[in-house]
């Protein structure tokens, strides 16, 4: 194992960060770690980097101690955090280089490792120019090949996208599949329900400080079902109509979106879009969409916590009708 970690908590304060959890990541494997802002991703990610010491539990990294061999996980593991941390005042260049001094490397080593990395993360033109001058992306894939200038048997990304426009965040999930085809060991965590499902082996689903879930993304999401009715109701005073229409009609407890607007269902049968299509109908009630399709990791998450991962503020009630049972 590359990581692995039994029984982990951590609190500051009154605030339970985490509550126990289990993590295991075969070396050439990527685990993504998938939850809402305050689910204690970083706190997790703090501890196993040592970065910060855990209340209780035992974790390894590439066979040391992360409480008591602190020196050892960090000569052969990367990170990459939350926010990129490039010297503004120093070139690409010489970003790449000051970190591989700090590794210990050898001139020679620092100068050829630099310039592999500028070239893999399409940086060369940009290598010479003041970081500030760089944009966010670049500055996002500077920051990922500082993480990679000692070739670390481990890397560790803490929300490696958060804050990127979509193209950017595009290009790096590009990069991050060439690491991942390459045998890369990766840690990943995320709130973005496609970039776990892109890039990552298994994902471990946590909320509130602990694993409520964890598989392949094929695995998670047949916990969810087969099929799903979706209806997006045109306005959003009948999302409540509409919720007891899809759960009369699926007999399942639907799940209202972010929105406020969309409903959708687990379904059983084909049939259950003509009854819905039908009960709409009686109801006099206009909808912009209604069909049905696969279960996503957006519809896993909504199930095992009630809320959007990106948020992790509960969206949504018992959407059953009045007088059934929950």
């Amino acid at each position: 194992m590359a990581v692995s970690a039994r029984g982990l908590t951590k609190s500051f304060g009154e605030t339970r960060a985490l509550r126990g959890i289990d993590l295991d990541i075969p070396r050439g494997s990527v685990l993504g770690v998938l939850g809402p802002n305050g689910a204690g991703k970083t706190t997790a990610v703090r501890i196993l980097t040592t970065l910060l010491r855990a209340d209780s539990g035992d974790a390894t990294v590439l066979g040391y101690d992360v409480r008591t061999q602190p020196h050892e996980v960090r000569k052969r593991i990367g990170l990459a955090g939350q926010a990129a941390t490039v010297d503004e005042i120093l070139s690409g260049r010489q970003n790449l280089e000051l970190v591989g001094r700090l590794y210990h490397l050898d001139a020679a080593s620092r100068r050829r490792r630099s310039s592999e990395l500028l070239e893999q993360f399409d940086l060369t033109e940009a290598a010479d120019r003041p970081a500030k001058e760089y944009s966010g992306g670049m500055r996002r894939r500077l920051d990922l090949a500082a993480a990679l200038v000692a070739d670390p048997q481990l890397l560790v990304l803490d929300e490696p996208t958060t804050g990127l426009d979509p193209r950017s965040r595009n290009d790096l999930w590009d990069v991050l599949t060439g690491l991942v085809d390459g045998g890369a060991t990766l840690l990943l965590t995320t709130q973005y329900l496609e970039e776990a499902d892109r890039l990552a082996d298994r994902i471990a689903v946590i909320d509130h400080g602990s694993v409520i879930a964890e598989g392949t993304a094929s695995q998670l999401k047949r916990e969810v079902g087969g099929e799903r009715v979706a209806v997006t109701a045109s306005d959003a005073a009948d999302v409540t109509r509409v919720a007891e229409i899809v759960a009369t009609a699926s007999g399942a407890a639907p799940q209202v979106d972010r929105d406020g607007r969309a409903v959708t269902a687990a379904v059983t049968g084909l049939d259950v879009l003509g009854r819905v299509s039908e009960g709409l109908h009686a109801a006099g009630i206009e909808v912009d969409f209604l069909g049905l399709h696969r279960p996503t990791l957006d519809d896993v998450f909504l199930q095992l916590t009630g809320h959007h991962a990106e948020n992790g503020a509960p969206t949504t009630a018992d959407a059953t009708p009045e007088g059934a049972d929950a």
